[in-house]
């Protein structure tokens, strides 16, 4: 089961990658990262679509998977991103949309500022 999940997973983050990778080198930006703005509002509304059939349909579960986690995943990891915020929120875990927010954005900036830092 493990092994066919990550083969399921694994092909859609294929073609998630790929679909970025075009739009990436179809749409332009000079002073505005429009490719990673778009790539993630339409894959965050990709992963609530899929979501949202998960919720109400039994046995899509493999579609899931391929979809949300393999494709979404490729393509941006902000639609996950989002799509937890949103499970904090309505789940009226403030704290947590909060904390995991507010950290992921400093630690994430912090963690890439060092990087370069350290490499440079």
């Amino acid at each position: 089961m493990l092994l066919k999940n990550l083969f399921i997973v694994g092909i859609g983050g294929m073609i998630g990658s790929a679909l970025r990778f075009l739009a990436v080198h179809f749409i332009k930006h000079e002073s505005f990262p429009y490719a990673t703005f778009t790539v993630n509002i339409i894959g965050s509304l990709i992963i609530g679509a899929v979501m949202g059939i998960a919720a109400r349909q039994e046995g899509f579960g493999n579609w899931r998977l391929f979809l949300a986690t393999g494709i979404c995943g490729g393509f941006t990891t902000f639609s996950a991103f989002a799509w937890e915020n949103m499970q904090f929120l309505s789940q009226q875990r403030y704290g947590s949309f909060v904390i995991y927010t507010g950290g992921s954005l400093i630690l994430g900036l912090g963690a890439v500022t060092l990087g370069y830092w350290l490499t440079k």
